[in-house]
């Protein structure tokens, strides 16, 4: 059974007899060096037999005392008996009962600050964002919004190949991304393009990768959205799930190990959550100490899997105990609440070199990508609800109208002004030039091997027979 261990406005989860184990701790301990030093005198007769010396007897003796001490444990009058097995520590107990599926403790709370109406409902936990930040944070997310729309029917009309929106799950990207130092590590899933966006990756650099043009650093080898940049500490993004999860825990050890006081976020779905590489990053990060953070979006659907079919345990932030990892559930489309649970987490994580979950209550409003139609497992009326009773930018929009911080005059011109800006850039990479063809076989190999050589030599003398199948001169010279 979980145990929540309550602050005032948030709650992280501990292992149940963590303050027992506190408690015994001394005695445990005490327990332990008698054992340990029982083991020294048997490893003393051992060595006297061997050498024909008579002190076997006496240390016989000693030997049965201390193993007597042992097994005599501690009195009721003491607290219950612990036990000294290497794998836990926990009390004995005479009573058969398992552990029930949450019903004993009820479900883990969902940490807000802001309701869906705007309305902060606890003024000291307001992180009281000056004017300059809070613009920032709302003009990404709608700039954020615009962008998919621009790029999702571009797709559409077959002007790209691939698209994944990141409609409604914005407060968790621009919240727990203001929350980072810069120079922290981030492994990405593939729907977080509002952390890269806060950072500063451009509209150039959105654009260039998704066309897969000249002046996309990938040269072309990526999907769409698969978005990477070493300026800006981001890994490049990998199709298969979960495999950035490993990957995180490592890059966290790394950290550690090099003293540089900087973290890990890892992000993720609940549908990655079932894959066996998540249960592996959880377990080398809590066993390594590694400063990483894991971050949860539970966005309710594993493209059309809905969550109930995917688990039965009380989500994500159930199995942060499991692993002896610090854990909060948060509501995701509260970007001050994200805000504050990455904050803390950060600084958890940093100090004590310990990995946190974080897990995000949120609703993904889109398709699962332009490879999905929602509309065959899940109903319109559904959708509609969340876009219209609970959107993350409208929750925003209306606390910074309430502050008198925004108005509909600056909607509007903002949503001018982002459409043109990304339809400007839009434009711009569509008539780049494509990536030389030679970098199919560039940035692998230091020396290019013969067998390579001789496929490139292969390849040419191919598109030179059939030049009216290749279009060459949509691509750069080589």
């Amino acid at each position: 059974m979980l145990q929540a261990s309550r602050s005032k406005h948030s709650v992280f989860l501990f292992h149940p007899m963590f303050n027992q184990l506190i408690r015994t701790l001394p005695a445990v301990a005490s327990r332990c060096v008698v054992a340990r030093a029982s083991a020294r005198s048997m490893h003393a007769v051992s060595a006297a037999a061997l050498a024909g010396k008579p002190q076997i007897n006496a240390s016989a003796a000693a030997v049965t005392a201390t193993t007597a001490t042992v097994v005599k444990g501690k009195t009721p009058a003491e607290g219950p008996e612990m036990t000294l097995y290497p794998g836990a520590t926990a009390p004995f107990t005479d009573k058969l009962e398992f552990l029930r599926n949450g019903t004993d403790r009820g479900p883990i709370p969902c940490y807000r600050i802001m309701d869906r109406t705007g309305t902060i409902l606890d003024g000291s936990q307001d992180p009281n964002f000056d004017t300059a930040t809070l613009e920032k944070m709302y003009v990404t997310m709608s700039r954020l919004n615009v962008m998919d729309g621009i790029l999702y029917e571009s797709q559409r009309q077959g002007r790209i190949s691939f698209y994944m929106t990141n409609y409604g799950e914005e407060a968790t990207h621009i919240g727990s991304a203001a929350a980072l130092d810069d120079r922290d590590m981030v492994f990405g899933q593939y729907r977080e393009a509002g952390v890269l966006m806060w950072r500063g990756f451009t509209l150039d650099e959105f654009m260039n990768q998704c066309y897969s043009n000249s002046k996309d650093p990938g040269k072309g080898r990526q999907m769409p959205v698969h978005y990477g940049s070493k300026r800006l500490n981001f890994q490049t993004i990998s199709s298969p799930l979960a495999t950035q999860m490993p990957q995180a825990a490592g890059a966290a050890y790394a950290f550690k190990r090099a003293g540089n006081g900087l973290a890990v976020i890892c992000y993720f779905g609940e549908g990655a959550a079932s894959e066996g590489d998540a249960h592996a990053a959880f377990n080398i990060a809590s066993t390594t100490d590694a400063p990483c953070i894991f971050f949860c979006r539970n966005n309710g659907y594993a493209i059309s899997t809905p969550t109930r079919d995917q688990y039965r345990g009380d989500g994500i932030a159930s199995r942060g105990a499991g692993y002896g990892i610090d854990t909060i559930r948060v509501d995701g489309n509260d970007v001050f609440a994200v805000y504050n649970a990455t904050k803390a987490a950060r600084k958890f994580a940093v100090e004590q070199n310990r990995p946190v979950l974080i897990e995000a209550m949120t609703y993904r409003v889109g398709h699962h990508s332009t490879s999905d139609d929602s509309s065959a497992y899940r109903q319109a009326t559904e959708v509609n609800r969340w876009v219209k009773e609970d959107h993350p930018i409208t929750r925003l929009r209306l606390y910074m109208e309430k502050k008198g911080l925004w108005d509909e005059a600056r909607e509007q011109a903002l949503k001018k002004e982002a459409r043109a800006q990304v339809l400007d850039h839009f434009q711009k990479a569509e008539t780049e030039l494509k990536p030389a063809i030679k970098h199919l076989f560039t940035d692998v190999f230091d020396t290019v091997p013969l067998h390579l050589q001789r496929q490139q030599e292969e390849m040419r003398a191919h598109i030179a027979k059939y030049p009216a199948d290749y279009p060459t001169q949509l691509y750069e010279k080589d």
